[in-house]
């Protein structure tokens, strides 16, 4: 029911309190606009509640208990007679996170003198916006919309989500009990932490793929560790499934998601899709109408929170009248597997098929001492290089704290950074970095701790 029809003008209307909705909203404040947030549910959005976040404090809580339990500890001369967990508990545990997370973001929201609405918003013309909420019904028009409302699940054919037989992964994140036994179905790091999990936790986990790989476009070599630490928790890993033809339950379905765009009315306005079914944007976020702007999953792309919340900073930026455009050179991306995994750039094969003669370094944790320190030496550091002027196109760290790493490498291709350059910064010693630093040397032929082939 529309209550009143009055207007309310703002600056910047934000459909979304995801990572890119409540960034882009912040930012716009910080720019001195005036500034409405719109978000049906808690701050934060998907990620932070139902997505990045919970996954992430059931992994940190599920490897604490493994390593509780492993014999590496013995070796230490540390004995955990007897370790348990309890799966309640680790559920409220990690709901205290995302709500501490989310109560901080609404009050950044109100720290920065944004108003925020709780309801759901769609287009009535190029200019304004309905909301439908709790509070009745709502008409803003808006100067600049930024359109940040994710994406979901994607569905599969013939077959249906239930919440407890066939299971989203955020589906899965919030069983009430632990299933026996578990079947995972897909190939991207959400499967893989997800196996990760249940495994450390002692559900028998099949892990069905959907060709004959982990992770696209990943170092055989690196995948072949993670691989290894799978089986090692006792994850059984299938190849070359077809989903039709899957019997098993449960069963989670890690197929992607498609973005949010039914609801948002686009037909009132000119705002094209693209071939991803995401709303079309150009590399400074705006849709096909110039005012109207699209960040994070729902424009179709690859969907990382790191992703969303630089677009919805640049969004609020550009328009705000800055030139700035969203041309990031490489995505880190991290999986939070046993051993953790962590890329950005290309993969030799992939730097070959662009057409480049590369060089490569590798380097084993096995000879770094901080690595041993931990009691962690599975693992390796591998370094891709264009052969013509050692610029570094890639970078591949399997071990711990990966992830952590990571943006050492992200940094230096983006500086356009050589092998010299990295072999010759001054590392922390001992550190995991050093792992970097060894592997560009080795690249070069002169790495100091492996023996290098004359």
């Amino acid at each position: 029911m529309v209550v009143g029809d009055v207007t309310t003008a703002v600056d910047v209307l934000v459909l979304g309190a995801g990572p890119g909705g409540y960034a882009a909203a912040i930012r716009a404040a910080q720019l001195g606009r005036h500034v409405t947030i719109v978000e049906p549910g808690p701050a934060g959005g998907v990620c932070l509640n139902r997505g990045c976040i919970p996954l992430k404090a059931l992994l940190s809580a599920s490897e604490r208990y493994q390593q509780a339990r492993q014999e590496e500890l013995a070796q230490m001369g540390i004995r955990a007679e007897s370790v348990s967990f309890n799966w309640s508990e680790m559920q409220a545990w990690k709901q205290s996170v995302v709500d501490r997370l989310s109560n901080g973001v609404r009050q950044l929201i109100s720290g920065n003198r944004i108003e925020a609405v709780t309801g759901n918003g769609w287009f009535i013309n190029e200019q304004e916006v309905r909301v439908e909420g709790e509070h009745g019904s709502h008409r803003f028009k808006f100067e600049q919309c930024i359109l940040a409302v994710g994406a979901s699940a994607a569905p599969v054919a013939g077959i249906d989500y239930d919440g407890k037989q066939i299971l989203t992964p955020e589906q899965a994140l919030r069983l009430s009990e632990l299933p026996a036994t578990l079947s995972i179905a897909g190939n991207d790091y959400i499967a893989l932490e997800l196996a990760t999990i249940f495994a450390r936790l002692g559900v028998k986990v099949r892990l069905l793929l959907p060709g004959e790989r982990l992770l696209d476009g990943v170092d055989p070599a690196a995948l072949r560790l993670v691989q290894a630490g799978l089986r090692k928790l006792g994850v059984q890993v299938v190849t070359k499934v077809k989903l039709a033809e899957v019997s098993e339950r449960p069963l989670v379905l890690s197929a992607g998601v498609r973005p949010n765009t039914a609801g948002l009315h686009l037909d009132a306005v000119a705002v094209q899709l693209n071939e991803r079914a995401g709303i079309a944007v150009n590399t400074m976020q705006q849709s096909t109408v110039e005012r109207i702007y699209a960040v994070g999953d729902c424009t179709g792309g690859q969907a990382l929170g790191s992703i969303a919340l630089k677009q919805g900073k640049l969004a609020a930026e550009v328009g705000a009248g800055q030139r700035v455009q969203f041309a990031p050179l490489v995505t880190p991306l991290i999986v939070h597997t046993t051993p953790e995994i962590a890329t950005v750039g290309l993969s030799a094969e992939q730097a070959k098929g662009a057409g480049y003669q590369v060089v490569q370094g590798r380097f084993p944790l096995a000879a770094n001492g901080r690595a041993l320190t931990l009691g962690s030496d599975n693992g390796v550091a591998l370094v891709v290089a264009s052969q013509e002027d050692g610029v570094v196109l890639g970078a591949t760290l399997v071990g711990p704290r990966a992830g952590d790493i990571i943006g050492q490498a992200a940094l230096a291709i983006e500086m356009g950074a050589t092998l010299t350059d990295l072999a010759e910064i001054l590392y922390a010693h001992p550190g995991l970095s050093e792992t970097l630093q060894e592997s560009a040397e080795n690249a070069l032929g002169k790495a100091i701790h492996i023996l290098t082939k004359n």
